[in-house]
């Protein structure tokens, strides 16, 4: 049976676009691994705090960081919901990632506990950041996180990238809508598509 820590970042509950994709992972994985086992957390609406100074002294030994990092090591595979705030992740996802990091326990050491772990991300983004786009050097969900996860932990990283969600609430987008609801489909079906593939290969 394979477990799947879910993450969302996103501040609204209802809406959000990343959160919606994860959703429709969440249940294909589910659809094609009904015993699986789901880990959620809702960063946004049970915040951790931020790292102190005796948090990074205990290291493992801190119970907050120990018990996030059992968590994380648990997993078969991890589920991040990423809205691009301000150019990068949001706050709440940064906290989680300074907590659950813990260098020279599941980072920076071989064949670390979360080492090959596969890891989706479900990185949305109001306008387009993607290759050849005016903004493409303000990308800093992508780039920050498959750095993260996989220089310093190790994992397999993978991304879904639903663009231009604000183009149905910002009037001066209008034009962009036939764009976005198209990225929306495709990151819908991805997510779909990449639940069930993934849920099959950890089970196989």
């Amino acid at each position: 049976m394979a477990t799947l820590l879910h993450l969302d970042s996103a501040l609204f509950p209802q809406g959000s676009a990343s959160r919606d994709i994860t959703a429709a992972f969440v249940q294909a994985w589910l659809d094609q691994h009904p015993d699986g086992t789901v880990v959620y957390r809702d960063l946004a609406a049970s915040p951790l705090p931020h790292l102190d100074m005796a948090a990074v002294s205990a290291g493992a030994d801190d119970a907050l960081r120990a018990e996030l990092a059992a968590e994380l090591a648990a997993a078969d595979a991890v589920l991040i919901g990423a809205p691009m705030y301000n150019f990068t992740i949001p706050s709440t996802l940064k906290a989680w990632l300074d907590q659950v990091i813990v260098v020279g326990h599941n980072a920076g050491v071989p064949d670390g506990p979360v080492a090959g772990t596969p890891i989706t991300v479900v990185a949305s983004r109001g306008g387009s950041y993607a290759p050849g786009t005016p903004r493409e050097d303000f990308e800093f969900v992508q780039n920050y996180l498959e750095k993260v996860f996989t220089g310093m932990l190790g994992a397999e990283v993978d991304f879904i990238v639903p663009e231009l969600t604000l183009a149905r609430s910002k009037p001066e987008m209008a034009e962009l809508i036939p764009l976005a609801d198209a990225s929306r489909t495709k990151a819908l079906d991805e997510a779909a598509q990449k639940g069930k593939e993934l849920a099959a290969r950890l089970v196989a």
